[in-house]
């Protein structure tokens, strides 16, 4: 799906904290708003080629969003809120005979991104982007999550005869091998992630055709816990 309606070439300088980055690009260098909060250190290394979207609010203190990055030959986007977008794109098909659809959802103490139901089934469906790749695997969190932690717990919680929970992950890349938990930065979440399993949690995984102005899920991948 077309995520940006005008995209802009630059060169990464610098990130002086988590919201901002120092783009040069050929209007000159811009202050543009990062739309992903997490550390993406592998990704945001000076010289890497990376994907503005240009605003049409003129009255915004930043013109333009950094949202994608070139890492090597590998096409990945980093906006944060893409997961989403592309997977409530690609539910309908996901989920065959689906009647009805449901965005940001509560479920006991915390917030669903999705909401499903079919004749037989009523699922709470949680989406992680993923953007951590090493060697063709890829991994997340790529820092402590207690709230992702939190989602497990409350997805498993849900699980029961004629109820259902999943947890998307959306790999913003193509070209990968296998997603694994990043049990180096988080082993916590590794565990809470094969608990939710055991305990009849769905976890998909997706990788994504991108582009510099759009990103669509594609084709299953392999998850190894």
């Amino acid at each position: 799906m077309k995520l940006y309606d005008r995209v802009m070439e630059g060169t990464f300088l610098s990130r002086p904290n988590r919201f901002i980055a120092h783009v040069e690009t050929a209007e000159g260098v811009e202050i543009c708003h990062v739309k992903n909060t997490g550390r993406c250190r592998e990704l945001l290394v000076p010289g890497a080629k990376v994907y503005l979207s240009v605003s049409s609010n003129e009255k915004r203190k930043t013109k333009c969003d950094l949202v994608a990055v070139m890492k090597g030959e590998r096409l990945i986007n980093m906006d944060s809120q893409a997961p989403n977008r592309a997977a409530a794109e690609a539910i309908p098909h996901l989920f065959p005979g689906l009647t009805l659809l449901y965005p940001e959802v509560r479920l006991g103490d915390s917030r669903m991104d999705f909401y499903l139901e079919t004749k037989e089934r009523k699922i709470y469906l949680e989406v992680k982007g993923v953007t951590l790749e090493e060697k063709g695997v890829v991994l997340f969190p790529d820092a402590p999550t207690q709230r992702g932690i939190r989602h497990l717990e409350e997805l498993e919680k849900w699980v029961g005869p004629g109820r259902e929970a999943v947890l998307l992950l959306v790999i913003q890349m193509k070209n990968v091998r296998y997603f694994t938990p990043n049990r180096k930065t988080h082993p916590a979440f590794g565990d809470a992630l094969k608990k939710a399993q055991e305990a009849g949690v769905r976890i998909m995984a997706y990788d994504c055709c991108v582009t510099p102005d759009s990103m669509a899920l594609d084709a299953s991948v392999p998850i190894l816990l």
